[in-house]
């Protein structure tokens, strides 16, 4: 008997993206999987039912695909938690910090890409994590161009030489140096800062700048940033201040998972900024952001006539090609744990066992990373 993978419509607001596509659907339809799609899932992302049929998937309601499927794949947590029930497996970016206890009161198998070992070169192919900061730092850097109220590049007309930006992106990740590379690429003169050693090297790998702004180091584990203590903090923002107002774009990215993001941008440091500067966050958040005043989705212009973008999930404004990306990574994780016709979790496995959050109505992971 076939394992039936399910793809319900995601319900979050301004989301556009779907955890399978048909170009995915087909794939796992050739490896002997079923496949069942809610209808109207990938309409966000130019994705159409008769795509998904024409690759060998059904299409059924939400309810259908909860109550039939085996393999729940999607986005973000399921917004009614009474569609899923005991012994199916949930697959998505679960938010187990938040949903953990929830989850495991349905009884559900849950695994969240938040805990999948991201240095472990063999789960790379499964990093959505990665593959959607990509997408984020691309739509960050065209976000800001399409804001920013002059040029990126450098132009030389009959009217007289435009001066080319000044973007600084803060943060040396994926998604930073993603933002860097699309910046460069648009024509402007783009500095990096990052609190790791190892990513200041990034950001110089790409030709940028590299903002110093003192000896702070503060690499953390998996490849983060570590929180920093609060008198860092303060040394990092009062240097910030004195340098950010050369600037006319600030892209900030900077995350801790499951906490507050550092707020890298105070308000006296948009104080410091020119009128008509853009500053893009994409840590903004139900937790924070990384700039005063930031909101999700919101947008705003200071005083002295800054514009402040909260832009916490720019993927979804890039929902083809996010989605593309997504599903791949859900083909390869379920590559991994499917075998012979059947799901396989192996919690001696690394990769399943960071995955792993719930199971029989029991919390798997250790304590202390879910708190």
């Amino acid at each position: 008997m076939s394992v039936l993978i399910g793809c319900p419509a995601e319900t979050e607001p301004r989301e556009n993206r779907v955890a399978l596509t048909p170009d995915v659907a087909a794939r796992l339809h050739r490896a002997g999987l079923d496949v069942i799609v809610e209808s109207g899932a990938g309409r966000g992302a130019w994705f159409h039912d008769e795509e998904y049929v024409a690759a060998g998937a059904r299409i059924g309601t939400g309810e259908e695909v909860y109550a039939q499927a085996d393999v729940v794949v999607v986005i973000h947590p399921p917004a009614d938690r009474t569609l899923l029930r005991a012994g199916q497996l949930l697959i998505g970016l679960l938010e187990p910090l938040l949903t953990a206890g929830d989850l495991a009161d349905t009884k559900v198998t849950a695994i969240s890409f938040d805990g999948l070992p991201r240095t472990l070169s063999r789960a790379q192919s499964m990093d959505v994590l990665t593959s959607q900061a990509n997408v984020a730092g691309y739509k960050a850097a065209v976000l800001a161009a399409d804001t920013f109220g002059g040029f990126f590049p450098m132009l030389m007309t009959a009217a007289g030489t435009v001066r080319p930006a000044k973007v600084l992106v803060l943060g040396g990740g994926v998604a930073g140096l993603q933002a860097i590379g699309t910046a460069r690429r648009l024509g402007a003169l783009v500095t990096g800062y990052d609190v790791r050693a190892a990513a200041r090297s990034d950001i110089a790998s790409t030709g940028a700048s590299v903002l110093d702004l003192g000896g702070v180091s503060a690499s953390g584990q998996g490849g983060y940033a570590r929180a920093l203590t609060a008198e860092e903090q303060a040394d990092q923002q009062r240097a910030m201040i004195a340098a950010i107002g050369a600037f006319d774009i600030v892209i900030t990215t900077a995350q801790v998972p499951g906490h507050r993001p550092p707020e890298l941008v105070p308000a006296a440091a948009l104080a410091a900024m020119a009128s008509g500067s853009v500053v893009v966050d994409l840590a903004a958040g139900p937790l924070g952001g990384n700039v005063a005043g930031s909101t999700p989705d919101g947008r705003h212009v200071t005083a002295n006539g800054v514009t402040v973008l909260g832009a916490g999930n720019l993927p979804a404004q890039v929902p083809r090609a996010a989605s593309a990306a997504w599903a791949r990574n859900v083909a390869a994780l379920l590559g991994h744990l499917i075998h012979d016709g059947s799901v396989v979790l192996d919690r001696g496995d690394e990769i399943t066992a960071g995955l792993l959050v719930c199971q029989d109505g029991q919390i798997v992971q250790p304590k202390e990373t879910l708190s």
